[in-house]
């Protein structure tokens, strides 16, 4: 297991910068291996990591566990919080984790040479123990395993849009199979003079070589 100093290394030549949030991410990893008895930063793709925001705190905890969007071992469900749910898909066994409420101001009395929050927050939280920084307990997920980690290679085709979905993301509709975002609407729609932007790749590679 890596130790924390050598997780918060690689995590800031990642961002280039160390930030309070890649900390808590960094230890909230590190937390996981013990409460599942894993042996993390994984070789394998046991360990499913559900993570509830985006950016610098997903880098730490990738870091300290090897789950990671792109290997399919991490997903986001964009919640806002800076919270993480870890999942051993081998026992079926689930923990999520979050910052106490009073971690902040906690975090100062761990750092008294801190020039101001932020600084405290960094320093705060490197040392304190995870009882002190974190509150978990164990929960079941509302789809399974299976249906979130899908089978490798299946696919299939929207009736509506025509374009391809992958890990078993269709829809079904009576007999239409459908994407997401045909079925329920989704994060983007099309312009309404959207056929005004559409050219061939051979013109569109042309022209931005212009």
């Amino acid at each position: 297991m890596k130790t924390l100093a050598e997780v918060l290394a690689e995590s800031s030549a990642l961002h280039r910068h160390l930030c309070p949030r890649q900390v808590l991410g960094a230890q909230m990893g590190l937390l996981a291996a013990r409460l599942l008895d894993l042996d993390l930063p994984q070789s394998d793709k046991r360990l499913l990591t559900i993570v509830e925001t985006d950016g610098c705190f997903t880098s730490g905890l990738s870091i300290a566990t090897n789950c990671w969007v792109g290997r399919r071992t991490m997903r986001v469900e964009d919640y806002g919080k800076v919270a993480a749910t870890f999942v051993d898909t081998a026992r079926d066994m689930a923990i999520r984790v979050v910052p106490g409420s009073g971690a902040r101001e906690t975090a100062s009395g761990y750092a008294p040479e801190a020039g101001n929050r932020w600084e405290a927050m960094l320093l705060g939280y490197q040392r304190m123990a995870p009882a002190d920084l974190f509150v978990w307990q164990p929960v079941v997920l509302t789809t399974p395993v299976a249906a979130i980690v899908s089978r490798a290679g299946h696919r299939a085709i929207c009736d509506h849009c025509g374009e391809e979905i992958l890990n078993e993301r269709e829809v079904l509709q009576g007999e239409l199979t459908l994407c997401r975002h045909c079925a329920h609407g989704g994060y983007y729609h099309l312009c309404e003079d959207a056929a005004d932007y559409v050219m061939p790749l051979t013109q569109f590679a042309l022209h931005a070589l212009r």
